[in-house]
């Protein structure tokens, strides 16, 4: 549904870049992809939530809410409340209070319609966790989940209205899905993200010592910083740690760490250049993995480990899934994928035929229509019109900024 007006204006609540986190990325992929659904980003606004400001705000960034500060979560209700929709991200860790309970507070003062979505749905919840999710989606006029296996576990585990909730895919950039740029001298397998405990990486570093016969030998690379909550309690020690485990294994010229978080743009020809993605990771909950969705538009063969998002896109033959933790399994899905030369070729194409449905723009297009769609109800509803509406937005933006 369009608007006969101007378009509603958007709210973002969510971590935001400069914070390095798959949240803040994904949140600013959505308003680059809402805004050229639209031709225009005007009325497209950020509140992005920290733990203290720093000072280093985007421009499109119009309030930095202080994750447990009264005042500043009234700030950010007002601010909320002076567009026609807030987007929603919800992670349990990324809100103030016991499992991120303040998300509720500010849900509960809002006037306008919201749309959450979903990046975490737990087969099995806290109290605390469950309580918190039921009260989000009542919230919410809708809820979105990034797979099937989500909204199965959310509609049959939660108490939650079924009609609110619906599956709209992870976004991927559109310059993924390029042709390939593996230059083949020697075959690179990629692991990409924040490093830390429970991306399964010393598995995964493991599963390589068993193929050092392989001609030639193949490159693995372990591609961005360590997470800055482990940095911060840790310093380098968990990827010193990863460094040793790689040398005690003879795989010096093997594992290859590579410390940039990269932009998107160079993050996209990184993994066009790579020719196998490797997932290890060791959650047996996840059920959204940009990354994933992100390979898969690429057109890479995928090795996963069984995560619930994995299980449901790599099942028709995009990759292979194996048993967490288990090298072995991982060494010989490796061995396959990098000595056939055929069946690389069929999970390419399988993968980017899946990845292709997955890209922002038409991504972007369903949550702009979404927003539409809820703001002409609310219009509807309050008898006003689109006019009315938009100038009420402009004046509260001026406010605003």
């Amino acid at each position: 549904m369009r608007l006969s007006g101007p378009p509603p204006s958007i709210a973002f609540l969510s971590t935001y870049p400069p914070t390095s986190c798959g949240l803040a990325t994904f949140t600013a992929a959505l308003r680059v992809a809402v805004a050229q659904s639209r031709g225009s980003d005007e009325g497209l606004g950020v509140l992005s939530l920290v733990d203290q400001k720093d000072g280093r705000t985007k421009p499109e960034v119009v309030y930095e809410h202080v994750n447990g500060d009264c005042v500043s979560s009234s700030r950010a209700i007002e601010v909320l409340n002076s567009f026609d929709v807030a987007f929603i991200q919800h992670e349990y860790g990324i809100y103030g209070g016991p499992d991120g309970s303040e998300v509720v507070d500010l849900m509960s003062s809002l006037e306008i319609p919201a749309v959450v979505t979903l990046h975490t749905v737990l087969s099995r919840p806290s109290r605390s966790q469950r309580s918190i999710l039921e009260k989000v989606v009542a919230l919410a006029q809708r809820t979105i989940v990034m797979s099937q296996t989500a909204r199965r576990r959310l509609v049959n585990g939660y108490a939650v209205d079924p009609a609110k909730v619906g599956v709209v895919p992870h976004g991927a950039r559109a310059s993924l899905a390029g042709p390939s740029l593996a230059n083949k001298a020697r075959p690179v397998v990629l692991t990409w993200g924040l490093i830390g405990p429970g991306k399964g990486l010393e598995t995964a570093i493991d599963a390589f010592a068993g193929l050092q016969d392989l001609r030639p030998l193949p490159r693995y690379v372990i591609l961005g910083k360590t997470h800055p909550k482990v940095q911060a309690a840790q310093g380098d020690a968990y990827l010193e740690g990863l460094a040793t485990r790689a040398h005690d294994l003879g795989l010096d010229g093997v594992v290859e760490f590579d410390g940039r978080y990269l932009d998107a743009d160079a993050l996209a020809v990184t993994v066009r250049q790579a020719d196998v993605v490797l997932l290890p990771y060791e959650s047996t909950e996840q059920v959204t993995s940009g990354v994933l969705v992100e390979a898969l538009a690429a057109g890479k063969p995928i090795i996963a480990t069984a995560f619930p998002h994995a299980v449901e896109l790599l099942s028709s033959g995009a990759g292979i899934v194996v048993r967490h933790g288990d090298a072995t399994a991982s060494t010989a899905a490796l061995r396959t994928v990098l000595t056939n030369q055929a069946a690389a070729a069929r999970m390419a194409v399988q993968a980017r035929r899946i990845g292709s449905t997955m890209l922002w723009p038409a991504i972007g297009r369903r949550y702009d229509d979404m927003a539409a769609e809820l703001v002409g109800r609310n219009d509807a509803h309050q008898g006003r019109s689109a006019a009315t509406r938009y100038e009420k937005v402009v004046d509260a933006l001026a406010r605003v900024g």
